[in-house]
């Protein structure tokens, strides 16, 4: 197999290997990668039962389900417990990710280090380091736990979980510093290490990693939680094996991933005109720069016939090429992702779920997996390393959410382009968001939170309300944090008026209160706090992330987005409100009789109506009389200009960019 680096003309960009190849000789951290991943496990045109595909298909969904049950049932920590900020995944003997409910890490570095033919049963591995995670850890709060699976004494699949975590350590609580500079700062990097041995737990590991938490019982609690339900997932797919046999099995592991590449070289990709299409996002700040545009640029590249390449594993047909030239340098602050290692294999999957909405219905889309089956589809071209997508060793990354978040709309965006807007508006669905200090009896406490927001309107129907990006993820209950922390929640709905305007209106962020019982030091980790998520196609723009402390009073004050130590007192209280997410399409376009319904549910006010929508409203929710004045409104929207496509630009970006653009309303690569 070859292992060559295909060059091109641009010396700025290098076409990198896909993952369905063996590894070059060294990765971008330049540790040796001379292990094989990525290959199929039986000859092309392998024969196999479609019922036993089906069984097998259903039993590694139900044993990812039962090794997730099992890690939300025994853990300690709020993240873990009860915001369920995990994830589980099963992998095959060459690496290849087979569930498709959501992303998970990477087996790789795992194989690297520690070679198939030597690990034994009960091996429980462990890493959490980003620069040696072959790009599948994001940033050192996410633990990843890695159990091999045997059958006869072979290792034939792996189990995985990884998970954000309280504090591992670093400059601040909860091991994300707003403005690190290096990855010291951020907390214990441990590489790949065997944390169990043949069913021996390394106690002295183990304490290691405890010492360096402010929060080692629950840190105790949730690896434990976490090895525990790996290896009884391993024995479950173990079980398996036994009962159809390995010749079985990985059939139908091939035909699993085979159907996948299928399905969207049919479905997806065919949706796609031939060409080329640029579009780019940009974070805001990075904790140590003033706020500026931090631009994160894809070209897409779409062919329908491309050759079939069978030495670097992709079939003849359609091919989408991702090419990130453009992007911005690593920045100073902790906003960086590596996302250039195993030719992009962690971000192929990260991204590939954007795709989906090109399905014939919301209902196909919600059938369609993102397992390994999408890798040999979609090409990725890197820029040389110092960029925020291709740090170089020691830049920080725990705010990398910033760019991995973004890219996924970066993709949207681009693909909006080539389909006439056929896609979501923007949404920023992850923000950390907490306090910390001495609780009531004195003791150290952290809470902290990932609050979700609103996603982006869609061509058939407004966005939803307050969504997570990580499946089942969840705000913490109300009465959970009440009887552990020293505050009370006041206030959790929905953020009035968040939602961007359009046709098909922006979901709703959170608006949250929270009032303090004791001082205590309240910290945020956000993005989207003057960029707001962007609107398409005439849609408008979300409202911002914004947190206000002492809403009010006379302490008030806006914090910044990112926070690490902010003060708060005994009886203030903490105003949080999540982005909306973007709305598609022109609002004076949107059906008055929608408006209407929208004021008396409480998401969209009575000035708001008027100002965004047009909307002339007659009588009040008060009074149950609420509705509007077709003669006046068809007049008022009369004498406003609609959107053009011709004329407008096709995204809108909200009054923030300006003031970190030089006052320019938009960008060259937003019209189309």
């Amino acid at each position: 197999m070859s292992t060559t680096t295909t060059s091109t003309t641009d010396v700025s960009t290098r076409a990198v290997d896909p993952a369905y190849v063996t590894a070059r000789p060294v990765n971008p951290a330049g540790l040796p990668t001379a292990y094989e991943h990525g290959g199929r496990l039986t000859p092309e045109g392998t024969s196999v039962d479609p019922i036993l595909v089906e069984i097998v298909q259903g039993t590694l969904a139900s044993v990812e389900m039962e090794v997730e049950t099992a890690i939300g049932r025994t853990s300690r920590s709020p993240m873990i417990r009860d915001a369920h900020d995990f994830r589980a995944g099963i992998h095959d003997r060459q690496l290849r990710k087979l569930t498709g409910r959501s992303y998970s890490a990477l087996v790789h570095p795992i194989v690297r280090d520690y070679p198939i033919e030597e690990m034994r049963e009960g091996d429980v591995f462990f890493h959490n380091d980003v620069y040696e995670s072959e790009g599948g850890i994001g940033h050192l709060p996410d633990l990843c736990v890695t159990v091999p699976v045997f059958h006869d004494g072979e290792v034939v699949a792996f189990v995985q979980a990884f998970g954000h975590h309280d504090d591992i350590g670093g400059a601040v609580p909860g091991s994300m510093p707003s403005n690190a500079t290096t990855v010291y700062e951020e907390g214990l990097a441990v590489p790949p290490i065997k944390l169990w041995d043949a069913g021996v737990p390394n106690r002295s590991a183990l304490r290691i990693m405890t010492r360096n938490s402010r929060m080692p019982d629950s840190l105790a609690a949730d690896l434990d939680a976490e090895c525990s339900a790996c290896l009884m997932g391993a024995r479950r797919l173990g079980e398996l094996f036994e009962r159809y046999g390995r010749d079985a099995i990985e059939a139908s592991f091939d035909a699993i991933l085979d159907a996948t590449t299928e399905t969207y070289r049919r479905e997806i990709l065919s949706k796609i005109p031939d060409g080329t299409y640029v579009w780019e996002d940009y974070a805001e700040h990075d904790g140590v720069d003033d706020p500026q545009l931090h631009t994160q640029r894809i070209t897409l590249t779409k062919v329908s016939d491309a050759p079939a390449d069978p030495e670097n594993g992709r079939p003849a047909g359609p091919r989408l090429i991702i090419d990130f030239t453009g992007t911005s340098a690593q920045a100073k602050g902790p906003i960086n992702h590596c996302g250039d290692y195993v030719g992009g294999n962690f971000l192929k999957k990260w991204l590939a779920p954007i795709l989906r909405n090109l399905a014939d219905t919301p209902e196909r889309m919600a059938e369609l997996d993102v397992n390994e089956g999408i890798v040999p589809l979609i090409e990725m071209r890197f820029p040389e390393k110092g960029t925020l997508l291709t740090p170089i060793h020691p830049g920080p990354t725990n705010a990398r959410t910033f760019v991995i978040l973004r890219l996924l709309g970066v993709l949207a965006g681009v693909v909006a382009k080539a389909v006439d807007g056929k896609m979501p508006a923007d949404q920023e669905t992850i923000r950390y968001t907490g306090v910390y200090g001495k609780d009531l009896d004195g003791n150290d406490y952290l809470m902290r939170e990932v609050l979700g927001g609103g996603s982006g309107g869609r061509y058939y129907a407004d966005g939803e309300d307050t969504i997570h990006v990580v499946p089942d993820s969840r705000n913490l209950p109300t009465e959970f944090t009440e009887s552990r922390f020293p505050f009370i929640v006041e206030r959790l709905g929905l953020a009035v008026d968040s939602g961007g305007a359009g046709e098909f209106r922006g979901g709703l962020g959170y608006e949250k209160h929270i009032r303090m019982l004791k001082d205590a030091h309240f910290m945020s980790i956000a993005d989207r706090s003057i960029l707001a998520c962007w609107g398409v196609r005439g849609g408008k723009a979300g409202s911002p992330f914004e947190v206000v402390i002492d809403p009010g009073g006379p302490d008030e004050r806006e914090v910044d987005a990112l926070a690490d130590a902010e003060v708060v007192k005994a009886g203030q209280v903490v105003r949080i409100r999540t982005t909306g997410g973007g709305g598609w399409g022109d609002p004076l376009a949107r059906d008055p009789r929608s408006v209407v319904r929208d004021v008396v549910w409480g998401k969209v006010s009575s000035a708001a109506a008027l100002r965004d929508y047009g909307v002339v409203l007659t009588g009040s929710t008060e009074t149950g009389d609420l509705d509007f004045d077709a003669d006046a409104t068809t007049a008022e929207r009369g004498s406003r200009a609609a959107w053009s496509k011709d004329d407008d630009p096709f995204f809108d970006r909200g009054p923030g960019y300006a003031s970190l653009a030089d006052g320019a309303p938009s960008a060259e690569v937003d019209r189309v």
